[in-house]
């Protein structure tokens, strides 16, 4: 039986090179892998392609990385909250290809499906259909989008067992399991590492045949992006 487990976020990213493109999941700063992207800091590698729903903030996500100068490109849908990000896409500095949400979601999960490109509505008549195949059908023009893959996809599971089967909570799961499915390699943080076995069969959302190493996260902050009540 191959082993899974790893010890940490350390010994899970410590074979990430520099240029590789990876996936990071969660939304906005609910469901992110933490751990893993906090190793990624402490390892300085460069070049990176980013593949995400959102860069995260100036001191916190995928916004750590961006700071110390990690991230040659993102691939995202909404990068609003970050004035760095901001600050280095003004400048020349960092190459960003912006996606309609649904459209990234859809490209990430054809990548795991095997699907090279398929048709979407999404983007036509804008700056997003540029250089793309334009087709009609049924009387609707449609562009020709690609799928998404990468070199490790790195993402964060409420409860996960030994064999990687994965539990994901709440909005969570918008875009992590998807992503679980579109890398070559598949790094799986957890806030519960269970014996396999022990989860419901019909409660798994990603199936362990789609990771390769999975390990319990430790002091998650699960900060809020932007808060609408007070304390």
């Amino acid at each position: 039986m191959i082993n899974k487990v790893v010890k940490d976020a350390d010994e899970a990213v410590k074979d990430i090179p520099d240029n590789a493109v990876l996936m990071l999941g969660g939304f906005g700063l609910c469901g992110i892998p933490e751990n893993c992207i906090a190793a990624l800091v402490r390892k300085n590698i460069k070049g990176l392609t980013c593949i995400s729903n959102n860069a995260g903030v100036d001191d916190f996500g995928i916004g750590l990385m961006l700071k110390q100068r990690q991230v040659k490109k993102m691939i995202s849908s909404y990068v609003g909250e970050n004035k760095e990000f901001e600050r280095q896409l003004l400048s020349g500095e960092l190459e960003v290809e912006l996606i309609p949400q649904g459209t990234l979601a859809e490209r990430v999960r054809a990548g795991g499906a095997g699907i090279p490109a398929f048709f979407t509505p999404a983007g036509y008549g804008t700056e997003v259909a540029e250089g793309k195949e334009v087709r009609e059908f049924d009387g609707k023009m449609y562009l020709l989008e690609s799928w998404l893959r990468a070199d490790f996809a790195i993402v964060k599971a409420w409860k996960g067992d030994t064999m990687g089967n994965l539990v994901f909570k709440g909005t969570a799961r918008n875009f992590n399991p998807m992503m679980a499915t579109a890398g070559k390699i598949t790094i799986a943080e957890v806030e519960e590492l269970v014996p396999a076995g022990t989860l419901d069969p019909n409660q798994i959302h990603t199936p362990g045949v789609f990771v390769q190493r999975i390990f319990q996260g430790t002091q998650y902050e699960k900060r809020i992006e932007q808060r609408t009540v007070k304390n």
